[in-house]
């Protein structure tokens, strides 16, 4: 294969509130974390270990609005995306490093807004919602036959 490719799949709950950031010209950029588990039984000891990894989401413009809009700490999603590693320095002129999943597909699998709504019955099951990042370009330059 000549090519190479950067794609991260995570389903995970949310550890925090989504964080937005506005910019001049309408963009928008959210931050979230979200743990992913990992259960195994320990062969010595026969107890049950569970690990948690956390990951720095990132997403921008209207997938972050949908984001803050319907997402809350503890929601549990899909979502795919980019590695990416941005560089700093800090005050003291030390270099600082941090690793983030730029996400451009996301399904909400549960919400915790959806839950709680009192007509909803317990054993409904909650329609998925997915969201795609689209730029307005790719919208403009589909070929729709309508």
């Amino acid at each position: 294969m000549a090519g190479t490719i950067n794609k991260v799949i995570l389903i995970g709950h949310l550890g925090d509130e989504v964080k937005m950031h506005y910019f001049e010209g309408g963009n928008a950029i959210g931050r979230f974390p979200i743990a992913t588990n990992e259960t195994y039984t320990n062969k010595q000891t026969g107890e049950k270990v569970t690990t948690t990894e956390w990951h720095n989401i990132v997403v921008r413009n209207k997938l972050a609005e949908i984001c803050e809009k319907y997402l809350t700490k503890g929601d549990k999603i899909y979502c795919e995306g980019r590695i990416k590693t941005r560089q700093w320095e800090d005050e003291a002129g030390n270099k600082k490093y941090t690793t983030e999943i730029h996400v451009v597909d996301m399904t909400f699998l549960t919400t915790k807004k959806e839950l709680n709504k009192p007509e909803q019955a317990p054993d409904v099951k909650i329609e998925k919602t997915t969201i795609q990042e689209q730029s307005i370009s790719d919208v403009a330059d589909d070929d729709l036959p309508f």
